[in-house]
């Protein structure tokens, strides 16, 4: 298994058990493989052709591991990355060795620039075996672009860790409504912040990021007296969802699962949720009653939303329960880990797209 950020999924496992964050669903993922090999971008030198390459796609680490695992990998082993941006660099890398080994790539959004650019440069149709995405618009894509045949594209949607994001008590002292929202990627604060601006609830959003360009797209000028944002620790979070009368996850339209994250936690902790109906975002609005949807950038359709539920309690309570209800039947992180283990497991039983080479390959053998 190699990652794409530099994360120690043992120590965030420990801390699961001590109930400080989530379980790591790829954590979870490897367990069921046997204990697979796990490889993290950084501690391999970097050279200049790296910092060439991830101009492209990734980044230079990306390239650097890739280039490492190049000499190691064979035959006999099955890759699964989990991204484009570290599939992509050890896909190429590995696959210009006669006895590559399996590849599989979890693609998040390669209809971008970069995945465009990276795709019309690298042959990864032929050097990637199966890959797993977890919106549709992600599978028409490659279906589209590299002509893949069903069989070699896996549609998992996603998940949350239900033991950890659970209903629960309300805060002592909350004085009024709050309306939460959680995240930055394509957020529209600005809409959310226009329509409430005016209503008696608190606005909180959990939000963090360095990048000034994106917040400056994101959210207004000043803030509204009743809206604040600021970084949530993981206890803090799942208190704030759990305190929250409404989540409203206010986006602007794009092709990427922009928001499922958030939308998963909050029905974990069984609250009513309002979410722009994206495109990317169409497979986990489809069950009746357990979502309300607008359209993106519909000021008008978000706040007769937003006073729809907050003045029908019951309307919203009924929608919160069978949120939850849909997250722990569909969308947990155990069914989700098993899921993609097995469908590896199938995945090491079948020949190489390229190769055509049989059974034989193992999750451990050459990584280290």
């Amino acid at each position: 298994m190699v990652l794409g950020r530099s994360l120690n999924l043992e120590n965030i496992a420990r801390d699961a058990q001590a109930n400080k964050c989530p379980r790591h669903v790829m954590w979870q993922v490897s367990q069921h493989l046997g204990g697979a090999a796990i490889h993290r971008p950084g501690k391999e030198p970097i050279q200049p052709i790296d910092r060439v390459c991830a101009q492209i796609i990734g980044r230079p680490e990306h390239w650097a591991l890739a280039r490492a695992l190049s000499s190691q990998l064979n035959s006999e082993d099955i890759v699964f990355c989990t991204g484009e941006d570290i599939g992509i660099p050890v896909a190429t890398l590995c696959g210009s060795n006669r006895e590559r080994p399996k590849m599989v790539v979890f693609i998040h959004s390669l209809d971008r620039s970069r995945g465009w650019m990276s795709l019309q440069l690298f042959p990864v149709s032929n050097q990637i075996d199966l890959f797993v995405t977890n919106t549709r618009t992600q599978v028409d894509f490659l279906r589209r672009y590299l002509r893949l045949p069903a069989t070699r594209i896996c549609l998992l949607l996603e998940q949350t860790d239900t033991k950890f994001f659970t209903p629960g008590p309300v805060s002592l002292g909350k004085s009024r409504r709050i309306i939460a929202s959680v995240g930055l990627e394509y957020r529209d604060y600005r809409t959310l912040a226009a329509v409430t601006q005016d209503l008696d609830v608190d606005v909180k959003i959990s939000g963090f990021s360095q990048d000034a360009q994106t917040l400056a797209k994101s959210f207004p000028k000043t803030l509204p007296e009743n809206m604040t944002c600021r970084f949530y620790e993981w206890p803090e979070l799942v208190q704030l969802y759990r305190d929250a009368d409404l989540v409203v996850i206010s986006l602007f339209d794009n092709n990427a699962t922009a928001g499922a994250t958030t939308l998963m936690e909050a029905m974990s902790c069984c609250r009513p949720v309002i979410v722009s109906q994206t495109k990317g975002l169409i497979d986990y609005l489809e069950t009746p009653g357990a979502v309300t949807s607008v359209k993106p950038g519909d000021p008008t359709q978000l706040r007769q939303a937003i006073i729809s539920l907050l003045q029908n309690p019951e309307k919203a309570e009924a929608q919160a329960q069978c949120g939850y209800e849909l997250i722990l039947n569909q969308h947990n992180s155990e069914q989700y880990a098993q899921r993609l283990a097995t469908r590896l497991k199938e995945e090491a039983e079948k020949g190489c797209v390229q190769c055509g080479s049989g059974s034989g390959h193992s999750f451990s053998s050459g990584c280290e």
